[in-house]
């Protein structure tokens, strides 16, 4: 983790200033890293799925940027959880509805991540989502529904997500349209423990967790990469962002016995509490991944009303 003296320059996103470490990745390239560069540090296993990854420059809110975003080292934690459909409903626009497991029940889900290696520098993450029905004009498919079990292709809608730099909060409030904010936030994930901890506005705990981590069954780079299409609004039209994980290193927990998950008072625990969670499911760990970040795009989302 970054040294909280390490010196910083400011930088501008579509108007808004921000400040990265000095040095960094960000600093040095803006966004178009070097990825001989980035193979030499021992962090990252390899940068090979990236070199397929392709960088293309568009405009965006907050100004010209390259896309994907890069991350070379990740890991993260996922608490799934079954919930009322009532109650996941109540919190989604209706343009979306929640993915069902069975009539009346959905999933939603408790997230943290650490990126120790990015194209914007370090930082962690946490986010209360909810699994939702795809998008696209039709019904859902049984393969939809499998997939999704299966953390393979998700398709979500995000209540919460905190962060913990300012560039990440801009990033992903400005250009993505995620409901981000800035705070002290903790996640700690090896091969035998793992732990996270959200501050809220009075230094308190918002939510925390602490679990062992599931054993981890190793792949090679590309053996099994995984998707995320989260759902946002931007001036009020829809929009779907993709992120493709390359999965390295991983293990799951069904029926978790051993997880705490204390909730506490904040924004998150508010977004939590509303979903009125039943049971916990499943537990995801990937103690080593990569992702790759893609800006959002303008998509087709039908009516519900």
């Amino acid at each position: 983790m970054p040294s909280s003296r390490q010196e910083t320059v400011k930088v501008d996103l579509g108007g808004r200033t921000v400040t990265v470490p000095k040095g960094g990745l960000y600093d040095r390239y803006r966004m178009n890293t070097d990825l001989d560069a980035v193979a030499r540090d021992p962090r990252v296993s390899s940068v090979d799925f990236f070199r397929r990854l392709p960088k293309s420059k568009v405009e965006t809110p907050i100004g010209p940027t390259l896309t994907p975003n890069f991350y070379y080292r990740i890991s993260t934690a996922r608490l799934t959880m079954l919930a009322r459909s009532r109650a996941i409903r109540s919190r989604l626009p209706g343009e979306l509805a929640p993915l069902e497991v069975a009539p009346g029940l959905g999933l939603v889900s408790v997230m943290f991540f650490r990126y120790d290696v990015c194209d914007i520098d370090f930082y962690t993450e946490a986010a209360v989502g909810i699994a939702v029905k795809p998008a696209r004009h039709g019904g859902l498919g049984f393969l939809d529904l499998v997939a999704g079990l299966k953390n393979e292709h998700l398709d979500s809608y995000v209540l919460s997500l905190p962060v913990s730099t300012e560039i990440a909060q801009v990033r992903g409030h400005d250009g993505y349209g995620f409901p981000k904010w800035v705070t002290d936030l903790d996640v700690d994930i090896d091969a035998s423990r793992t732990t996270a901890r959200v501050a809220n506005d009075t230094g308190g705990t918002d939510l925390s967790l602490t679990a062992a981590t599931p054993a981890q069954t190793v792949y090679r780079s590309g053996e099994r990469v995984t998707s995320l299409t989260s759902y946002t609004t931007i001036n009020g039209a829809w929009h779907s962002t993709l992120s493709q994980t390359n999965v390295l290193s991983a293990g799951t927990t069904r029926m978790p016995r051993s997880v705490v998950l204390e909730v506490g008072d904040g924004r998150m625990a508010d977004d939590l509490r509303s979903l009125k969670p039943i049971r916990t499911v499943q537990f995801d760990v990937v103690t080593e991944g990569q992702l790759a970040l893609h800006m959002p795009a303008p998509t087709s989302v039908r009516s519900r009303s």
